[in-house]
């Protein structure tokens, strides 16, 4: 019998010292392996596109090159895209037919021939005069396909 509580209180004492080890204040938060992609658009003045594994400091990331690019405010630059993780990613210029201008991002796809398929869906829509991807990222968030001028 003695040794069986021998063990117990071993056993006891092996479970407690991870919760020891938070009440004094030991970190052990880990930053995530995966990225997601923030985007900010100031609608026909300014885009912020930042990766982050946090979506509050991807947000703000791109909410800030937003305004840097449009010399907007925060309440012109809003974040309309948090995706996470992103997989494979297209930032897709399209142009209506009667000239407004946007970019749609598609993100989260697992290949780049599905990203292309999805641009190519995309971009027939028989109201956009144009339509098709600037840039382009893979899933370490390395930029694959540069953008072209507007």
């Amino acid at each position: 019998m003695p040794r069986h509580a021998l063990s117990f209180f071993a056993l006891l004492g092996a479970l407690a010292v991870p919760v020891l080890a938070q009440e004094e204040g030991i970190d052990t938060f880990v930053i995530p392996a995966f990225k997601g992609i923030a985007v900010a658009q100031a609608p026909e003045a300014g885009l912020g596109v930042c990766f982050s594994p946090e979506a509050a400091d991807g947000i703000e990331c791109a909410q800030a090159q937003c305004m840097a690019e449009s010399e907007l405010g925060i309440e012109d630059c809003a974040a309309n895209l948090w995706c996470y993780p992103h997989g494979w990613v297209a930032d897709i210029f399209m142009q209506h037919n009667e000239g407004p201008h946007w970019h749609k991002f598609v993100c989260d796809q697992q290949s780049r021939e599905t990203l292309e398929a999805v641009i190519a869906l995309e971009c027939q829509a028989d109201y956009l005069m144009e339509c098709s991807a600037v840039r382009m990222w893979d899933p370490e968030g390395a930029e694959v396909l540069e953008m072209a001028a507007e």
